[in-house]
């Protein structure tokens, strides 16, 4: 490598470095404002992740980040740099395509509009009135389908959107993976309430302190290996995982007092993002690069934890007990039975990040459908309450009766997350695959699980998928993982059997 082009690419990285500071800056800002910030402060704080935004905007979509590209975008170049500015170059090739065909100032309404919609839709979805979100939620779909004009599509309008979650798939990839698992999940849902078998989980709504659940969520994360050093937990109205840089990746949950299982299984789920977070490689800090490579595969470990970690029998023999410990009054009655029972328990239901192991795909799939017809121009945001209830209805035999628990209960749309959703369901597709790729090289690990010995697990996810970060795209990772692409087969199998065992069948 001749000196010259060492020069660029340390120029290259410095800006790069230089960038992922103003990101740290709203990472914190966006944090505080979803686990209380003052209402009052909402506005001036939009204008200020505004101004950072653009700032950062301006900084990628620059003729000083054009000559980086080009020059180390260059075949005689290129081939001869290291591997991780390679990718450096290429995500930020992608990044300055996508964002340079968008005008700033654009780009910088688009910023002001969705981090003031977020609030609107929390006042929204705590009155329950759909029609106070209504406006903003045009506004923001209308800006979504002007940009995706602007990137341009071949397809399909929506295939646009799930490149920038899921890079490379597509609608007409993903129609048929969702149709096989819907009609599987569909069949054996259908047999599963033939038995008539419903479990009783009224015992479980008792009271339940938030400082001891908190003290759970503590114990819970450093079970699986999360760094205490290096994050903190905090309670917000919808959880999430958030990084503010390497060493500091923030998780929420959610703490219900009438029931313990949401704050568990929220805990759980984020906890698992974080660990990919906190396992990419310290190599890639400053690079663009040290994070999670697509949302399908982040999903894949939180859902992997959540549920067939965090779900699984052998998990609770290990640590039902301390639930024992902490909530004695309430759990006196409960066996362990019962508790594997009842986190496992198959029942239709309004929201989402409640929903069972079983129907959550199902719930996904309602939101795909919204949000193809909404971005394709066969939907308007007018049209969602009913469609919403239409869906909930005929996917799921439920019916919710207000917005709150119908099309208010996410708060991706306020963010203009279209294309978001998919992932959930691929992280599950994912997550199996990987699963049966571990059981291959650790065949005793749930029996580990049950020793409570979860640090296997971890170091196995830590080597084969965590440490790349966005070095390798998702099917690069699926491939390398698994030898096969993605394959919706090992899900189906996994809940056939699990449920199976569950309900008798």
């Amino acid at each position: 490598m001749s000196q010259a082009v060492s020069q660029t690419v340390e120029a290259f990285r410095q800006y790069v470095r230089e960038m992922e500071h103003y990101q740290e800056a709203l990472s914190l800002m966006y944090w505080d404002l979803r686990t209380g910030a003052p209402k009052k402060g909402v506005p001036l704080r939009s204008e200020a992740i505004g101004t950072l935004s653009s700032a950062v905007f301006r900084m990628s979509t620059s003729p000083q980040m054009e000559e980086y590209l080009n020059t180390l975008g260059d075949p005689g170049v290129y081939n001869g740099l290291d591997p991780v500015t390679r990718a450096m170059v290429r995500e930020f090739r992608k990044e300055f395509d996508r964002a340079r065909k968008i005008p700033p100032e654009r780009y910088h309404a688009y910023v002001v509009l969705v981090s003031k919609a977020e609030s609107v839709w929390e006042e929204a979805k705590a009155k329950a009135d759909f029609a106070l979100f209504r406006p903003y939620l045009e506004q923001i779909v209308a800006m979504t389908v002007e940009f995706v004009d602007y990137w341009g599509y071949k397809d399909d309008k929506y295939d646009t959107l799930l490149d920038q979650y899921e890079p490379g798939m597509t609608v007409a990839q993903l129609d048929p993976i969702f149709d096989n698992l819907r009609q599987e999940t569909v069949d054996l849902l259908n047999r599963i309430v033939a038995t008539g078998r419903r479990f009783d989980d009224k015992r479980f709504y008792r009271g339940y302190d938030t400082a001891l659940q908190r003290k759970l969520s503590h114990y819970l994360l450093e079970q699986m290996g999360y760094d205490f050093t290096a994050g903190r937990v905090d309670e917000t109205v919808h959880p999430f995982q958030t990084t503010i840089n390497h060493y500091d990746t923030r998780v929420t949950t959610k703490f219900l007092t009438e029931d313990l299982r949401s704050n568990l299984f929220s805990t759980i789920h984020e906890g698992g993002h974080a660990l990919y977070e906190q396992g990419v490689s310290d190599e890639l800090i400053g690079t663009g690069l040290c994070s999670g490579t697509s949302m399908g595969i982040h999903e894949s470990q939180s859902r992997f934890w959540e549920n067939m970690i965090g779900r699984s029998r052998p998990f609770w023999e290990a640590h039902y007990r301390y639930i024992l410990e902490l909530f004695p009054s309430q759990f006196a009655d409960i066996s362990l039975d019962d508790f594997y029972r009842s986190v496992n328990d198959v029942r239709p239901s309004l929201i989402r990040t409640e929903a069972d192991e079983l129907t959550y795909n199902l719930h996904i799939m309602i939101r795909y459908e919204i949000e193809k017809g909404l971005i394709n121009g066969q939907l308007q945001v007018a049209d969602l309450p009913a469609v919403w209830r239409e869906k909930m209805q005929e996917y799921l035999g439920v019916t919710p009766s207000n917005d709150a628990e119908g099309v208010l209960q996410d708060v991706h749309w306020s963010g203009g997350s279209f294309g978001y959703f998919p992932s959930y369901a691929l992280g599950n597709i994912y997550a199996a695959q990987f699963a049966h790729a571990l059981a291959k090289d650790i065949p005793d690990y749930m029996e580990q699980v049950r020793r409570r010995n979860l640090l296997p697990i971890k170091q196995w996810l830590n080597e084969h998928i965590h440490r790349f970060g966005k070095m390798l795209e998702p099917k690069e990772i699926v491939q390398q993982v698994t030898g096969e692409a993605i394959d919706a087969k090992y899900l189906i199998g996994y809940l056939k059997d699990k449920f199976s065992a569950l309900y008798n069948l």
